[in-house]
């Protein structure tokens, strides 16, 4: 069978092919208002294969969470393990302490977290038994959370208000526990009646919760719970699907630091070791004047994962809340007698640590270590000399490489690519929020190593049409 074309369609075919795929990328009609940046770099050659607008500073999502976690890496070291240390002051004598017991935090995020493998009952269950291979039995004092090794700010001041209160949005703090999150439980009824709340888990008693959701007869949950640091307040707002006889959410803990040593001062009475006073916190004394710094004594200490471990798991869930830890910790280093948040030291050091290494940090613009924050940007550029830098000369090289998950494998890019000749054979962090799709990391494919960065702001299409277009794009690309 013949097939003819007429000069225009053969004009159209013929302009099609000779187009780039950056051309194609930004053809549709939804990508009139978007921003992109881009780039493709052969990392052993550093020769730049692609290049769109790579100065552009945009929006990166969770993207930046390849500055956050290899610096860290290369700051705390791979082998670098958070302590949580159980203390007392005053004296024991007769079983009883005359004193008061101390969780002193170094802002682990991993105490007692689920991702991290870290059961809570297991560790509370290890701290009594030390109290009493003491000999303690009573205490006279209170048991007091010492979260004073970072400020009380507990998330970025750029946060969105949609996020505060949230799952993904909960703060980070000098002492952190049980990933800093409940789970809500509902019962709904009929369509367009409000759903019963049944409880917490964790028991939050203290936690008022003003339900302002309805029931819709979709399967659509356009739930939200709202809420500040440190406020016993959450709002809930939005539909949750109809005639569920157990619905859940989940949701941040207001203050972890405090909700701590209540837990423990309740598992301590539950093993008949008796305290007297009101479970409380660095924060509260503070506030109160009633913060005496007294001599004390170790009973034990506890000990996280390592710090290669924790930043694959960081990396793979894209876990907001352990990314701020990280960057709190690294801001430690940042000796200085300028009056800065613990997210502010940690930018500054971030930013200094790079700049004596050669890089131009004049492009980061760094509110989080998560990138949950919209004021975060980045551009292209300085995200592939970044990663051509950690597979090429970092120390921590193989540490960080293999934090970002394969795709079309596991991890947050396990459907990204999946069934395509780039299955397996890229290594990649990816972003989203609201019209903000991107993706980093490495492409390894026929002995070439790429490191490639894609940012797209202001797309007016849906987030899996953008996927779609841009692992068109990478295939197109490789």
């Amino acid at each position: 069978m013949k097939i003819f074309f007429t000069f225009f369609q053969l004009f159209f075919i013929i302009n099609a092919f000779s187009q780039s795929p950056i051309d194609q990328f930004l053809k549709p009609d939804y990508m009139k208002g978007a921003s992109i940046s881009i780039m493709v770099k052969d990392v052993l050659n550093d020769t730049v294969i692609y290049s769109y607008d790579a100065e552009r500073e945009l929006i990166p999502a969770s993207v930046m969470k390849i500055v956050t976690s290899a610096s860290a890496l290369e700051i705390l070291g791979e082998q670098f393990r958070f302590e949580t240390s159980i203390m007392y002051d005053g004296l024991i004598k007769d079983s009883i302490l005359f004193g008061n017991l101390y969780i002193r935090g170094s802002g682990d995020p991993t105490l007692g977290s689920r991702e991290a493998r870290s059961d809570p009952e297991i560790i509370v269950r290890e701290w009594i038994k030390h109290v009493k291979l003491a000999g303690i039995r009573l205490v006279t004092g209170a048991v007091i959370s010492d979260e004073s090794i970072f400020d009380f700010q507990g998330i970025s001041m750029k946060m969105l208000h949609e996020d505060m209160g949230s799952y993904y949005g909960q703060g980070s703090y000098g002492i952190n526990f049980m990933d800093n999150r409940y789970t809500l439980f509902l019962r709904t009824g009929k369509p367009n009646t409000i759903p019963e709340i049944i409880k917490t888990d964790p028991d939050l008693p203290f936690v008022i919760f003003n339900n302002y959701l309805s029931t819709n007869v979709s399967d659509v949950d356009s739930m939200y719970i709202t809420g500040y640091p440190y406020s016993n307040e959450r709002y809930l707002f939005g539909t949750v699907p109809a005639n569920r006889f157990s619905y859940q959410q989940k949701g941040d803990i207001p203050d972890p630091p405090l909700f701590l040593s209540q837990f423990f001062t309740k598992h301590l009475e539950k093993d008949t070791v008796i305290v007297s006073g009101a479970p409380t916190c660095y924060r509260i004394l503070f506030q109160n004047n009633n913060w005496n710094i007294q001599e004390r004594k170790i009973l034990f200490n506890t000990y996280s994962i390592r710090l290669n471990e924790l930043v694959r798991i960081t990396n793979y869930l894209s876990h907001n809340f352990y990314t701020d830890a990280l960057l709190k910790t690294i801001g430690l280093y940042y000796d200085t007698d300028e009056e800065l948040s613990s997210f502010e030291k940690g930018v500054k050091f971030i930013k200094k640590y790079w700049s004596e290494k050669g890089f131009n940090t004049s492009s980061i613009w760094m509110f989080d270590g998560s990138g949950l924050s919209t004021t975060d940007k980045l551009t292209a550029s300085f995200i592939c000399e970044f990663l051509s830098y950690m597979y090429t000369q970092s120390p921590v090289s193989k540490s960080f490489i293999e934090s970002l998950p394969r795709a079309g494998v596991e991890g947050t890019v396990a459907n990204f690519l999946r069934g395509s000749v780039l299955q397996g054979k890229a290594r990649l962090k990816s972003g989203s929020m609201s019209r903000v799709r991107s993706y980093a990391g490495y492409v390894i494919k026929d002995g070439n190593i790429y490191s490639i960065a894609i940012l797209v702001n202001n797309f007016s299409c849906s987030q899996t049409q953008m996927r779609l277009n841009i692992e068109q794009l990478l295939l197109s690309f490789f």
